[in-house]
C-alpha cells in the first residue's frame, strides 16, 4: 500500500473510530500495544516542547517527507510549512501559555492518530490570546520509527467568563 493510501486509510480509520469511541486494534487483530499508543504520545509532546523551544530543525525531523500540514484553511507540504507557518507557529508557541489536555491516541497497525486540545492564554504582538485550539496528527511507522505524516490544527476564541 503506497504512503498515499495508508494515510488516507488512517484518516478515515481516525475518524471512524473517535466517532464510535473504540479503540482501535492492530490489522492482525491484537490489540494495539501500549508501548505503540506511549510512543505516539510522547512524539507529540516532543513536537510541542520543540516548537515552544524554537527547535526548528527538531519539528522538521519528526515530520515525513511528505506530510501535510493544515492550518488556517490551508494545505502545506513540508517546504511549504517550514517558510510560512513554521517560524509563526514557534513565536507564537514560545509567546503564549499553553495546557494541553489529555491525548487521546489510537493505533492500526502502522498507521496511528492522536487527538488533543489545548487551552491557550497570553498576549502577542499587543493582542491578548484566550482560546481553544484542537489538533489531530497521523502518524506511520516506517523502519521501525514513527514518523508524523500529517497535521491538522483548528482553534477558537474562547467567550470571557460570563460573556455571550
Amino acid at each position: 500500500m503506497t504512503i498515499k493510501a495508508r494515510l488516507c486509510t488512517g484518516l478515515l480509520l481516525a475518524a471512524l473510530a473517535m466517532q464510535a469511541g473504540t479503540l482501535a486494534a492492530h490489522a492482525s487483530g491484537t490489540p494495539a500495544s501500549a508501548s505503540d499508543s506511549s510512543e505516539v504520545a510522547a512524539l507529540v509532546q516532543r513536537f510541542d516542547s520543540l516548537m515552544v523551544a524554537g527547535d526548528s530543525a527538531g519539528l522538521l525531523a519528526l515530520l515525513a517527507d511528505d506530510v501535510v500540514v493544515l492550518e488556517s484553511g490551508g494545505v502545506e507540504t513540508r517546504a511549504e510549512f517550514r517558510a510560512h507557518h513554521l517560524p509563526a507557529d514557534i513565536g507564537f508557541a514560545r509567546a503564549v501559555k499553553s495546557r494541553q489536555g489529555p491525548i487521546t491516541v489510537r493505533v492500526e497497525g502502522e498507521v496511528a492518530w492522536a487527538s488533543s486540545t489545548t487551552s491557550v492564554e497570553g498576549e502577542l504582538r499587543g493582542r491578548q490570546i484566550n482560546s481553544v485550539s484542537a489538533e489531530l496528527m497521523i502518524f506511520s511507522r516506517e523502519s521501525g520509527a514513527w514518523k508524523i505524516r500529517a497535521i491538522h490544527w483548528s482553534s477558537r476564541n474562547r467567550r470571557p467568563p460570563g460573556g455571550q
